[in-house]
């Protein structure tokens, strides 16, 4: 990392944005050892010709595995957008390497001047329907909970779990609580009775409210709020009033930010749009810049006197684009260029499975009936929740067909981690019209995911996949032609240029909507939550349909006669 404090003090003057006393007026901030030494107020007024100084952003909640890029490919971009702390769940890569993967992301932080702050992942798997990797049990929590680098206990998804008193469950909270150290809640419409309980065996936060009523419900129990508004999730519109209300227990999160949206904004985004509705700027930045500090009791300057001095300077408080980006004392980021470098992160992977056949990807039924009646996953354009539709399809020679014309398409999960026969279903609300488009993203335990209109392109895809030890591609059968963008760490990250890796998969994406005809806005990022078993309603592993709710394994066919 070829980066240096400067020498001796270092004076810098602008408007000062003194968020918690609520001033902003011009004065100079005086930076020494990292540190802010000083800061001298020279007036109660803004300088309309001086930019805005004031904390840096925090992503409160974040799966930098979801940017496709390593911690290193990540901070340079992030810092652009005036981000200089985030707070990381590695569970992705833990699914695909364990307490390794942990390990190659804390490494590659510590490359980096910006502030990771990583959580020991409590869900690895994430159920036990589907094949992870790797797991992470009890005992391991409890070790990693007593290293100083681990912060918190990140997101709690088995809240069937928690509810139910599952031993394993309480002994991964038990053991942040004993470490003093938060737990971070994952209960998607969770509420009344159910969520109390959930929040008294101590969880604290969430960032799966969808509805304003929902995010109420959870702050009158006493847990803090993420607003999360990432690349496949989006509730910021229906959120966002709580910032007006409950400034002091709200955050701003991205949850799953994908390399094209994350070159052009990150949480700046998020309070530029907030002030722009109308949203007091101070309640807004005490939750985009203090909230996270005080919530997890972060080692992050929020521009005082003694504090670390990680800052940004900001052309206005209306659009916060960023100038200047400084991390204890250094200048990170101007002008939307990072201004460190690194070494390159090495390739670690598990990717076990062979190519597969054309024919691996049938549906036979056990009748000679012209049609049967199936259960079809519906996708939802910016959700992780799907639906269930009980769907009448034609049967050919036994085999049962997608529908185009309907937008019935064939949804598959290939374990990457064994050789073994792939999990098919049916689903709707994709819009292709020919083709196939996979993907080693794959929500959470990050198995080959793939949904096409034919067993041939399917099949091409995968292989793709397969072939490159993880990526995601578009298969065009009309021309033959396959466009893909290669993630060779753990099947879900690369070690190239940010901005490289984000133009590569616009150019994927843009080939899956103008080629194929996907009508999704992200189908990729909507694809890699469909397997995600602990968000309702459907959803399908590499071992079966999966109904979220009754949390167990259903028949894809309704009246097929054996």
């Amino acid at each position: 990392m070829q980066i240096q404090n400067p020498p001796g003090d270092m004076v810098i003057r602008g408007n000062v944005v003194d968020i918690m006393n609520r001033r902003t007026a011009e004065a100079d901030v005086v930076i020494a050892n990292g540190l802010v030494k000083k800061i001298t107020w020279h007036s109660d007024q803004v300088n309309d010709a001086l930019p805005f100084i004031m904390p840096g952003f925090i992503d409160a909640h974040i799966h930098i595995e979801s940017s496709m890029l390593t911690p290193c490919g990540f901070a340079k971009i992030a810092t652009t957008h005036g981000t200089v702390a985030t707070i990381s769940d590695p569970h992705e890569i833990a699914n695909v390497l364990g307490i390794d993967g942990i390990e190659f992301m804390l490494a590659s932080a510590a490359k980096v001047p910006m502030k990771f702050f990583f959580g020991c992942p409590a869900c690895v798997p994430a159920t036990a329907f589907e094949t992870s990797g790797a797991s992470i049990d009890a005992a391991d929590v409890a070790r990693l909970m007593a290293r100083d680098d681990i912060r918190y206990l990140a997101e709690m998804m088995n809240y069937p779990g928690v509810l139910t008193g599952d031993v394993d469950v309480l002994a991964k909270i038990r053991s942040a609580i004993d470490a003093k150290k938060p737990v971070d809640g994952h209960a998607p419409g969770l509420i009344g009775d159910q969520a109390r309980r959930y929040i008294a065996a101590g969880i604290t936060t969430d960032h799966e409210c969808v509805s304003f009523d929902e995010a109420i419900g959870k702050l009158r129990l006493g847990m803090k709020i993420l607003i999360r508004e990432g690349s496949a999730a989006k509730n910021f519109e229906a959120l966002k009033s709580l910032i007006d209300f409950h400034a002091a227990d709200v955050m701003l999160c991205s949850d799953d930010k994908h390399p094209d949206e994350l070159i052009h904004g990150h949480i700046n985004q998020l309070v530029a749009r907030a002030v722009a509705d109308g949203i007091d700027v101070y309640r807004v930045l005490r939750a985009a810049c203090i909230n996270p500090i005080d919530h997890y009791s972060l080692s992050v300057g929020r521009l005082r006197t003694g504090d670390a001095a990680d800052f940004i300077i900001v052309k206005d408080l209306k659009d916060f684009s960023v100038l200047k980006t400084f991390i204890d004392g250094v200048c990170v980021a101007r002008d939307g260029e990072s201004l460190f470098d690194f070494d390159p992160d090495p390739v670690v992977n598990r990717f076990a499975c062979a190519e597969k056949r054309p024919n691996d990807f049938r549906i036979l039924t056990h009748t000679d009936a012209p049609s049967v009646d199936a259960r079809v996953i519906e996708a939802f354009d910016g959700e992780l929740i799907t639906g269930e539709r009980i769907m009448t399809l034609r049967c050919i020679d036994s085999r049962l067909e997608p529908d185009v014309d309907r937008d019935i398409l064939k949804f598959a999960v290939v374990n990457r981690y064994v050789d073994a026969p792939p999990a098919v279903a049916l689903i709707h609300g994709f819009g292709m019209r020919r083709g196939a488009i996979a993907s080693s993203v794959g929500h959470d335990s990050h198995n080959i995911l793939v949904v096409g209109c034919d067993d041939e392109s399917i099949c091409r895809a995968v292989n793709a996949v397969i072939q490159h030890r993880g990526g995601v591609c578009a298969f065009d059968p009309a021309d033959h032609c396959l466009r893909s963008l290669p993630l060779p760490i753990a099947g879900i990250m690369s070690a190239s240029d940010g901005r490289e890796v984000a133009a590569q998969y616009h150019e994927v994406e843009t080939f899956a909507k103008q080629q194929l005809g996907s009508t999704l806005t992200s189908p990729f990022m909507t694809l890699s939550f469909m397997a995600l078993l602990v968000i309702p309603k459907l959803k399908l592993s590499d071992r079966g349909l999966f109904d979220g709710e009754r949390f167990e394994f259903v028949d894809l066919l309704i009246n097929d006669m054996s």
